[in-house]
């Protein structure tokens, strides 16, 4: 799934070019990163057949990815979502709900303000208000600038810059991982 206000003129390019053979969504008010926690891509959450959250959002590359010092083992994450399919809640990989919930990050009230900032800039984009979609997009960066989405979304409209902002928020980061590690260390026998 894709989060992009652009629609399908922003993300349809990247599902023709992977020559997409599955059911391919476009979240243009990025309902899901709200109500997931979502704060960067790509990212995975793994839901059951009951809806249940099996495994909230953690990073879900799916192959082994290294650059500029960020290191990530799809292939690790691929061979547990695999090992999940085929076992099902009996899957090493399955979280017990109380595990879950522990993993679930508790929003602040900063957080819950950014987000009501970035719909409001959603909002006011949508009319055709882009100063002040902007000004509600920035106030939603600086209340939460964790959440590389509004970062991202915010940088979807002056791709000439995209890079050199991207660049220069990871280099903020500092000694903080641009991904939290994978937990996948098998929860059963």
């Amino acid at each position: 799934m894709a989060q992009d206000t652009g629609g399908e003129t922003a993300a349809g390019p990247w599902y023709d070019r992977a020559q997409a053979a599955y059911t391919t969504l476009i979240d243009v008010k990025h309902t899901i990163s709200s109500l997931y926690g979502m704060v960067n891509v790509p990212t995975g959450v793994w839901i059951d057949e009951k809806g249940r959250i099996v495994r909230p959002n953690e990073v879900a590359y799916s192959r082994d990815v290294g650059f500029l010092g960020i290191s990530v083992k799809g292939s690790q994450y691929v061979a547990a979502l695999r090992d999940w399919v085929e076992k099902g809640a009996a899957s090493a990989y399955a979280l017990k709900p109380e595990d879950v919930a522990q993993r679930l990050p508790k929003r602040t009230e900063a957080q819950d303000l950014a987000e009501a900032h970035f719909k409001l800039g959603l909002y006011f984009h949508f009319k055709g208000l882009a100063a002040l979609a902007d000004q509600h997009w920035e106030a939603a960066q600086k209340l939460n600038p964790e959440s590389w989405n509004y970062h991202r979304q915010d940088w979807a409209f002056t791709p000439d810059q995209a890079g050199a902002n991207w660049m220069a928020k990871y280099r903020d980061l500092g000694d903080k991982p641009y991904y939290a590690p994978l937990e996948l260390e098998p929860q059963r026998p």
